[in-house]
């Protein structure tokens, strides 16, 4: 797993920094002040915790009212970040229990057969949700700690974190993502260094054990990548499932939840696609955007009255090979999230 690490320079837990000696002197200004510059990486956190873009955000309204409630009572014994941390790993936890995992289509079952019948939406399944990486707002934490914290969203990251369990999913978060020191973790959490070790050994074996394969992807040049999408979108437009076959790895995989049926194969996604997707030349239109640091396609289909109208959100793994895996979310209401339409006027 590669790291990021989004620690202030100089950063202890044990110091008490000007801003967290005044703290309970602050108003709520001042609180906003101190706490806004770390509502990115919180939220980012949220989301590895919980799999869901839209329950991160409502846990970190939570986080931060639990914080303005009791910052008047904070002795400074550490720093606001690692206070608000606490706060939040606390949260997470408690929202985590007694909740299943989010799973994608491929971790409920074997893929299915592009010639049968399509399995109806399961909407009483809780689906891991995509990141719009829009949410990462880049005038409030430093770019290049926006860059690695992508790197470490990545839909297959998330998807493996969903099998670990709360304490071990916090550990390795902080330790291995956020490249915190095991007593920092150990401060946090209430437990000794030797805990925090043991947890990260279990979390590492529980992460490979999700996906033995999580490291291996070797991501294209800019350039090609670029190159790749603007092929896949120009064949989705164009109805073209013989353009778009030629970009996928031969053993690419295709997942639409809240759909569970899922493909694998180069040939399976296209005799699938040829079915129940790309019938005619306009029926789709597409806008370029990015989630969990990788790229996407807000998709449009054209409805009976000629408007294309928001459809999915196809998140694109790409490698050296081409494209190995696309996730298409089926929910219109994930638009508002990327900030985009939910219809596209007049013709492409």
């Amino acid at each position: 797993m590669r790291s990021a690490t989004t620690r202030e320079p100089g950063y202890r837990p044990s110091e008490v920094g000007g801003d967290a000696r005044s703290a309970a002197m602050l108003g709520s200004a001042e609180f906003a002040l101190l706490t806004d510059r770390y509502r990115p990486e919180l939220l980012a956190y949220c989301y590895r915790m919980l799999g869901s873009a839209h329950d991160a955000e409502d846990q970190l309204q939570e986080i931060l009212i639990r914080a303005w409630r009791s910052y008047r009572q904070f002795e400074g014994r550490a720093s606001v970040r690692t206070w608000l941390y606490r706060i939040a790993t606390n949260s997470c936890l408690r929202a985590l229990e007694n909740r299943g995992r989010r799973p994608l289509p491929a971790g409920l079952g074997g893929p299915a057969d592009p010639d049968g019948p399509l399995d109806p939406a399961r909407t009483e399944v809780r689906w891991l949700e995509p990141f719009p990486d829009v949410l990462l707002d880049a005038e409030s934490v430093d770019p290049a700690a926006i860059v690695t914290s992508r790197q470490d969203l990545r839909l297959a990251l998330i998807a493996a974190l969903q099998y670990l369990p709360g304490r071990q999913r916090s550990v390795l978060i902080l330790r291995d993502v956020l490249m915190w020191r095991a007593a920092e973790v150990a401060e946090l959490l209430g437990i000794s260094t030797v805990a925090v070790n043991s947890v990260l050994q279990r979390a590492r074996a529980g992460l490979r054990d999700a996906d033995p394969m999580l490291d291996e992807v070797r991501e294209p040049t800019d350039g090609r990548q670029r190159a790749l999408v603007d092929q896949y979108a120009a064949a989705i437009e164009n109805a073209d499932v013989t353009a778009l076959m030629r970009l996928l790895q031969a053993d690419a995989t295709f997942e639409m939840p809240p759909v569970p049926a899922w493909f694998l194969g180069r040939e399976q996604i296209g005799r699938f696609l040829a079915s129940y997707v790309l019938r005619e030349p306009g029926d789709l239109r597409t806008i370029r955007t990015s989630a969990n640091g990788q790229p996407a396609l807000a998709v449009y289909q054209r409805d009976r009255d000629g408007l294309h109208r928001a459809h999915v959100v196809q998140v694109l793994t790409c490698t050296t090979a081409g494209v190995a895996r696309i996730t298409a979310f089926r929910d219109p209401g994930l638009f508002a999230a990327f900030g985009l339409p939910p219809e596209l006027p007049g013709a492409a």
